[in-house]
């Protein structure tokens, strides 16, 4: 469902690109009318899926994509990032300063919080930190890049032929740490993950808003019913898989972590209940195994 300004945006990509490939997971036809507007452009190429299929699988769909056109790089972007007007080139200056690019994953831009001023660059939290070990520590304070354990898609420069020895992305994830998954992923095969130090884009997690009781300041994201249990479910299976727990201990590390989400939505966000509910059903389906789209006949 893009805004207005979407064709703005799209100039700001293709002056720095040398093709765009633009993935549709189910929007109005007003929006499609917009997409096929701009797909009129010999660069731009349109994948219309009439439901939403997830971003894992339009992620990899525009891979696919970039792959048969001839290509051996991609930089993958959400629709709202608003991209420096040289962004790219500053990404292959950081990826040419980087001394083991074979080794090298994935190359994550570092961004500007639009809902966070004066907090840049942002990093989005990690989904499995808890005994996975810390991040390689192979970035001196004199170079442009850092290590660090994942990075958001939205503006992550990857090589097709690194990505095929990784893997595609996990499209059972649906949405939600199909980023980190895949960060986490790269790390286990002893790839490296690193994130520039500078932002070159503009870009937003969830709604952020910030609030204090007592004299203590929380931002919390307001994200959807839906993203709630994507969130909470995936989180989960992230901590089982990567998290290094015995005993099934990770169950409990995302029990507590649901928690204090729970907390957080009861104190300061809107249709609490059921946010809460949704929360409570990922965790639920996360120590079950059951992945894919939410499945609202079953009562989640």
């Amino acid at each position: 469902h893009p805004d207005p300004d979407l064709p703005d945006r799209v100039s700001r990509i293709l002056a720095q690109v040398g093709a765009l490939m633009i993935v549709d997971n189910g929007s109005g036809e007003a929006a499609l009318r917009m997409l096929q507007e701009l797909s009129a452009d010999s660069r731009i190429s349109l994948e219309v899926n009439r439901k939403n299929l997830g971003v894992a699988r339009a992620l990899n769909i525009g891979i696919e994509r970039a792959r048969s056109l001839g290509y051996e790089w991609v930089l993958l972007l959400d629709q709202d990032s608003v991209l420096d007007t040289s962004m790219v080139d500053e990404l292959i200056a950081v990826h040419a300063s980087f001394p083991e690019p074979a080794r090298l994953a994935v190359l994550g831009a570092g961004f500007r919080d639009v809902n966070k001023p004066g907090t840049e660059p942002s990093e989005l939290p990690v989904g499995a930190a808890a005994g996975g070990g810390p991040p390689s520590q192979g970035a001196s304070l004199e170079t442009p890049w850092e290590d660090v354990e994942s990075v958001i898609t939205s503006g992550s420069l990857l090589r097709l032929a690194t990505l095929d020895r990784i893997g595609p992305f996990r499209e059972e994830f649906f949405i939600d740490y199909v980023d980190s998954e895949y960060c986490f992923r790269a790390r286990a095969q002893g790839y490296r993950v690193v994130k520039t130090r500078k932002p070159l884009m503009s870009h937003a997690i969830g709604a952020s808003t910030h609030h204090a009781i007592l004299g203590i300041g929380k931002w919390t994201s307001n994200h959807s019913a839906d993203r709630r249990y994507y969130m909470a479910r995936n989180d989960t299976v992230m901590l089982k898989e990567y998290g290094g727990f015995r005993w099934g201990t990770w169950a409990f590390k995302s029990f507590g972590r649901r928690v204090r989400t729970c907390k957080r939505i009861a104190l300061y966000e809107d249709r609490k209940l059921g946010k809460i509910g949704a929360v409570a059903h990922g965790w639920w389906d996360g120590v079950r195994g059951n992945l894919g789209p939410r499945d609202r006949a079953g009562g989640r």
